[in-house]
């Protein structure tokens, strides 16, 4: 995806390169805590003394959230994957799952939680627990490494191996760039409450993408 191009329509568009998964599944995700305050809200479109429209006002503040965290791929609060993985068909040697979206370190708390790695071994419906200690997280890769395959992997099962782990919350969802970037999409869902206009409608320079174009992951 070209960044450059300001129209709205590629801000939606998904550019992920799929490494070394085969696919993977949100599966958690927190749809209901505020980012951008009502007051902040309400101050952006001037809107004073007037608590009439707070539930709208917060409900479109839900999917402008939602909204910057799929651009950028990172988690305003945190959000749960699922990544499955082919038979790589090495064996006695780590193995490397990439994950498909991380987040940064913030202090002691780490960007990435691996919640369970699992493998399909005798039976194609019912994986099986690999021990923690047999994996660990590598920030520098974005990935986790996996001491070894179990050398019975099910033959039958497409994706055999799966990750279920959490992209915890980022802490550039606080610098005021992005939560500006937010405030300039509230403000435009905001006015335009249809996907068809009678006017042409102009992107204002140096706005939304502007704003948020530094903090979206290159992708190699």
């Amino acid at each position: 995806m070209a960044v450059e191009n300001q129209t709205l329509a590629p801000f939606y568009s998904n550019n992920r390169n799929p490494y070394n998964y085969a696919k993977f599944e949100q599966i958690s995700r927190d749809i209901s805590t505020q980012w951008l305050t009502t007051d902040e809200l309400k101050q952006q479109i001037n809107l004073y003394g007037d608590d009439s429209q707070n539930v709208y006002i917060n409900a479109l503040e839900l999917a402008v959230r939602m909204a910057i965290e799929d651009f950028l791929g990172m988690a305003i609060y945190a959000t749960q994957w699922k990544v499955y993985y082919t038979n790589f068909g090495i064996y006695n040697t780590s193995v490397f799952l990439d994950l498909p979206e991380v987040s940064v370190q913030d202090g002691l708390v780490a960007g990435v939680t691996v919640n369970k790695v699992e493998c399909y071994t005798t039976s194609n419906t019912t994986p099986e627990l690999v021990d923690p200690s047999q994996y660990s997280y590598d920030p520098t890769g974005n990935r986790i490494i996996l001491g070894s395959l179990p050398n019975s992997l099910n033959q039958e099962v497409a994706n055999p191996i799966v990750v279920t782990y959490t992209q915890n919350a980022n802490p550039l969802s606080a610098y005021p760039v992005i939560k500006q970037a937010g405030l300039l999409l509230f403000t435009h869902l905001y006015n335009n409450r249809s996907d068809t206009t009678d006017n042409q409608l102009k992107t204002i320079p140096y706005s939304l993408q502007v704003l948020l174009r530094p903090y979206k992951p290159l992708v190699m």
